[in-house]
């Protein structure tokens, strides 16, 4: 810990440089990794500073994080998505603590989730303890054998996330990713850009990055809603406080809108919101196949980042957003993306005004690669739309929405999607 600690003190002097590339060895990240987790929210800021399209650079600060000693009840089953996770007598640090190391994929039983930890049951022992609820999710996870570099104490290494590639990909080259991808938690930096017009922002979202050949260019994968008690409070629509120009979940002439809406239910009863990750979690593999880094904002039923938080580590941490829903209309009418609203005022507010045409041109991009794989598109694509994602939004943005409340949404029409995403992506970029 004592070099995490020197490691983290380093980088932040370092901020004095911004823009000068700084690299970190595995050892070091490893290393810096297991106070992210537990002591530290790891605040990485990314910007793609490199014209040529380069990794541009990263920046490490970190803060003091709170525990929190609340939990709210629950019984139910989830997974460890890292590798030698921290499983503690206490919800707290401390070297003493520690009962065992969980591995990727083990199974456990979540009685208790509090803002930072969970208490869960490990299922192999029937011991009860704590661990960082950022390595839980809902979703069974392969292990594969993932290998990581422990760090000198023996704790996480690599953000404690070495991810599964996973394996439902039914075909494309996504089931060929190499387990040991690796994750690195993103929390939003109250320095960054309209930062401060965020109310929910405890949470944090997992960068991702292929084992090998990576391209150096990073896609925000945003699965729309799934934010508790995100409906209960309001941010502003438009980040110099004017009112909507379209309507829509909020009505036009509104100033304010809920932090994240809680989405709709299908037909067949799915929420919205676990819909929109399953989506998201399949178009996290073909992305890592393809080369890409991937920002995921969320991998479980929740993270405390509300719509502005997302956009906001995304303008920082990514160089495109893609933010995944369902409509609400029922005739299956195919999917469309939201188009940056044609009204004059709109589109000369910043940041609109310096962003809506690389917007607009992704959405047209990922539209074309879905067609091409096949996918229904509603012919009344584009909508023109003013949501609080683009309005932040100050890299290539966009709100696409795959399908309405009558839609499958199998595993086969999950991996027909995603490929057709990700094909789109490859079109934006040019590759």
């Amino acid at each position: 810990m004592l070099a995490a600690a020197v490691a983290a003190t380093m980088l932040v002097a370092a901020l004095v440089r911004p823009r000068e590339a700084r690299a970190m060895t595995p050892k070091t990240a490893a290393a810096a990794a297991q106070t992210a987790a537990e002591q530290t929210v790891l605040r990485t800021a990314y910007r793609n500073n490199d014209s040529s399209g380069g990794p541009g650079r990263i920046v490490n600060e970190t803060m003091a994080e709170a525990a929190g000693s609340d939990f709210t009840a629950c019984d139910e089953i989830v997974y460890v998505s890292g590798d030698n996770v921290n499983f503690r007598e206490t919800p707290a640090v401390g070297d003493g603590n520690v009962i065992a190391r969980l591995k990727l994929g083990a199974r456990v039983q979540r009685t208790g989730r509090g803002t930072e930890w969970s208490r869960i049951i490990d299922l192999e022992t029937g011991r009860e303890g704590y661990v960082v609820t950022r390595y839980l999710q809902g979703n069974k996870v392969e292990s594969a054998g993932a290998q990581t570099e422990s760090t000198s104490a023996g704790s996480v290494s690599d953000s404690g996330a070495s991810a599964s590639a996973g394996s439902s990909a039914s075909s494309g080259s996504a089931s060929s990713i190499e387990a040991s991808v690796s994750g690195t938690p993103v929390a939003l930096d109250p320095g960054w850009r309209y930062a401060d017009h965020s109310k929910i922002s405890s949470g944090t979202a997992m960068l991702y990055k292929p084992a090998s050949g990576g391209n150096g260019i990073t896609v925000c994968v945003n699965a729309g809603h799934g934010t508790r008690g995100g409906s209960s409070v309001k941010t502003l629509c438009h980040p110099d406080g004017t009112p909507k120009v379209t309507g829509g979940t909020t009505g036009a002439g509104a100033t304010s809108a809920v932090a994240v809406s809680s989405g709709m239910t299908l037909l067949d009863g799915t929420d919205e919101y676990k819909v929109t990750l399953a989506c998201a979690l399949k178009l996290k593999e073909q992305l890592l196949a393809k080369g890409y880094n991937v920002l995921m904002i969320r991998e479980g039923d929740d993270v405390q980042l509300d719509n502005v938080a997302r956009t906001v580590i995304a303008n920082n941490a990514a160089d495109c957003h893609i933010a995944l829903h369902w409509d609400s209309t029922e005739s299956d009418k195919g999917a469309y993306y939201c188009k940056v609203a044609n009204v004059a005022s709109y589109k000369a507010m910043e940041p609109v005004a310096s962003h809506w045409q690389q917007h607009d041109a992704l959405g047209e991009a990922l539209i074309a690669g879905l067609r091409d794989a096949g996918v229904k598109i509603w012919s009344g694509n584009p909508l023109e739309s003013d949501l609080t994602q683009i309005s932040y939004s100050t890299v290539p943005s966009v709100d696409i929405e795959l399908g309405d409340r009558a839609s499958s949404h199998g595993d086969a029409v999950m991996t027909q999607l995603a490929q057709g995403l990700a094909a789109g992506v490859d079109r934006y970029f040019g590759r």
